[in-house]
């Protein structure tokens, strides 16, 4: 099977997003633990709109977290509100704050646990990003045996020589080959425009970087700017710690976890999972959304670096 997936940095507008949305909840959870947080972000050319809903006892100040994550030249639209009390009134008694389908995954490709396409393309970014840190992606396709078949590489303020050489280096430290044919940097051509002077960019967008890469399939809902009431965050880390636990004791080689709510609902309408083919209902955890914010610590503001490089493999408690 050939596989591909990409990875975007810290300063792709869709990630810078979906960080300023992730920091609005981390100071909101950061004053009150009981904060209730939905809300979006979209920046581009000259201005930057943060629109949702926010439900908490003290001050965030949104102007400042846009502007220490963006940069100060960009105008700041704020409309946020009270969370509906139609919603509020199914999440008062414990209920889940939406329906949705949240999916977990866990294989044994690598010590992160996630697809390797998947890890050696966020491998990579990381690693040019560490010495460029701009706008930028990356994208790795693996052949039928496993092998790096395509490298394609794009980066802000980058030569393509100088990503060239960081390939080759980053390839020596993951102890991968490179092919000799399918390299691929700044194919468009060298840029320095990025980011928000660019292109636009909007909190969720990049909803298959943030989950497992392409190859494994997701729920659908977003993360960044949600508290853990919204089971579309909440039930997708559930359900990676789950297919974690499962992976290790049933000495498996991938897990899938699939988690269902209904909105104003307590517990899941579905809570099965598909070890190495074989299908089993989910038991001995507490999936409700109160349970899983108990269990995973999700009151703490923690959020903004969930939103940098990926949910999952990267060291978090629902990755233990």
């Amino acid at each position: 099977m050939i596989r591909t997936a990409e990875s975007v940095s810290p300063r792709h507008p869709d990630k810078i997003c979906d960080r300023i949305s992730d920091a609005i909840l981390d100071a909101a959870l950061a004053t009150d633990a009981n904060s209730r947080v939905a809300v979006e972000t979209m920046g581009g050319h000259g201005i930057v709109t943060v629109t949702g809903e926010m439900t908490t006892s003290k001050y965030v100040d949104i102007l400042s977290i846009v502007r220490r994550i963006a940069g100060e030249k960009y105008g700041v639209q704020v409309n946020v509100v009270n969370q509906s009390h139609e919603i509020a009134q199914g999440v008062d008694i414990g209920g889940a704050g939406d329906q949705g389908i949240m999916v977990g995954y866990a294989c044994s490709d690598n010590e992160s646990m996630i697809p390797q396409e998947t890890y050696l393309s966020r491998s990579l970014c990381r690693f040019i990003y560490d010495k460029y840190p701009y706008d930028g992606k990356t994208q790795i396709t693996l052949n039928e045996k496993g092998e790096i078949s395509a490298v394609v590489s794009s980066f802000q303020n980058a030569e393509s020589t100088a990503l060239a050489k960081l390939a080759i280096e980053w390839a020596d430290k993951e102890k991968v080959k490179l092919p000799s044919s399918g390299l691929h940097f700044n194919p468009a051509g060298d840029w320095s425009l990025g980011g928000f002077d660019a292109d636009t960019g909007l909190t969720g967008r990049k909803l298959v970087v943030d989950n497992y890469g392409p190859r494994i399939p997701i729920g659908g809902g977003a993360f960044s700017g949600k508290d853990s009431t919204k089971v579309d965050r909440s039930g997708a880390y559930m359900a990676r710690r789950v297919a974690v636990d499962l992976l290790r004791q049933k000495g498996a080689k991938e897990v899938y976890v699939y988690i269902a709510y209904a909105i104003g609902v307590v517990e899941p309408v579905m809570a099965v999972a598909i070890i190495d083919g074989k299908e089993e209902q989910i038991t001995g955890y507490d999936l409700s959304p109160r349970g899983i914010t108990e269990f995973l610590s999700l009151k703490q503001p923690m959020f903004e670096k969930t939103a940098e490089w990926g949910h999952f493999g990267n060291g978090f408690i629902w990755d233990k």
